[in-house]
């Protein structure tokens, strides 16, 4: 299996004089061996978040609603009805998840989410509305308790909105005591008068929508569809039982709570193609100003840039003999 050394060796050797490495055709010729083994659409959407670079802003490596323009430059063209979604993301907007989801499931009667290392938060609900979802031992999904921007005397800070409920009980309890005020007002102040609706709507949302989604795709035909998904949904939305918003959560304990988790392990050349994918990303990632790339497996892609936008068209060549 190339490993991530492996492909860093295959780079190297892709130098022609005075050139770069082929940063494109290598990522894009393991897109495309992957659509040949599983006969089956394929698409990456990757984005550079644990290579940590604190010159990137966060909205250019989160789930936006941009996202739709690039997911439609890359299933333009291809035939169905069934996509394999490469996904590697820390997550996002709610509102723009749903809108992603409700995209694909228009296009593709059949999806299964490969998650190479880490589909977080929004990402996760994403791999809720597939059919299966593929994870290696290595591989973590995340909690989808909602994140609310809240500004404090601090600058803007992203809260879990189930944190935020909870600290207003506990305040609520402490400050019968008229002693404990001093103390909690420079918190309480800096929640404004509809913050505390906000945190309870879209935290209702999050675990909305991941139950139904999991009701209607992943457990399709199941007597107890409904009351599987509602008690998944439930346990992925608790911020009190994960304690941390980035908790990464591993493939034995999803199985264990009923979600439908395909081993990357038990098809050999299916996981040597899609860790060569993700290896090739990351590659792209640390030597290139590229931070999300959107790509099917012709050669199609969306690449977001530090600087600006790159939408690169369909290759007339083999998908291998692209450059960055």
């Amino acid at each position: 299996m190339p490993t991530w050394s492996g492909i860093l060796q295959e780079l190297k050797e892709s130098l022609t004089e005075g050139g770069p490495p082929d940063f494109d055709g290598i990522r894009r010729k393991y897109l495309a061996a992957a659509h040949a083994h599983s006969a089956r659409d394929t698409i990456l959407y990757a984005v550079k978040f644990t290579q940590h670079d604190p010159t990137i802003p966060p909205d250019l490596v989160s789930i936006t609603d941009e996202d739709i323009q690039g997911i439609m430059e890359v299933i333009h063209g291809l035939s169905g009805p069934n996509l394999d979604l490469i996904l590697h993301s820390p997550g996002g907007s709610l509102e723009a998840a749903e809108g992603l989801v409700r995209y694909l499931r228009s296009k593709f009667e059949h999806i299964r989410v490969v998650v190479p290392q880490l589909a977080m938060s929004a990402a996760t609900m994403v791999a809720c509305a597939a059919d299966r979802i593929v994870m290696g031992k290595h591989s973590s999904l995340g909690p989808t308790d909602p994140q609310i921007v809240v500004n404090t005397p601090l600058g803007r800070r992203m809260i879990p909105a189930a944190a935020i409920m909870e600290q207003f009980q506990w305040a609520i309890e402490e400050c019968q005591d008229r002693k404990n005020l001093a103390a909690w007002l420079p918190m309480l102040n800096q929640y404004g008068p509809d913050l505390l609706v906000q945190c309870q709507n879209v935290s209702q949302l999050s675990e909305k929508l991941v139950a139904n989604w999991l009701a209607t795709y992943m457990f399709k035909g199941d007597p107890k569809n409904k009351s599987k998904a509602r008690s998944i949904a439930k346990w992925l939305a608790k911020h009190s039982s994960h304690k941390t918003h980035g908790r990464h959560i591993d493939r034995d304990t999803l199985e264990q709570r009923g979600l439908t988790i395909d081993r990357l392990e038990h098809d050999q050349n299916a996981q040597e193609i899609f860790l060569s994918v993700f290896h090739a990303t990351t590659h792209t990632f640390d030597a290139t100003s590229a931070v999300k790339i959107i790509e099917n497996h012709l050669g199609k892609a969306f690449i977001k840039t530090n600087m600006a936008r790159i939408i690169k068209p369909q290759p007339q060549k083999h998908p291998g003999s692209g450059t960055s």
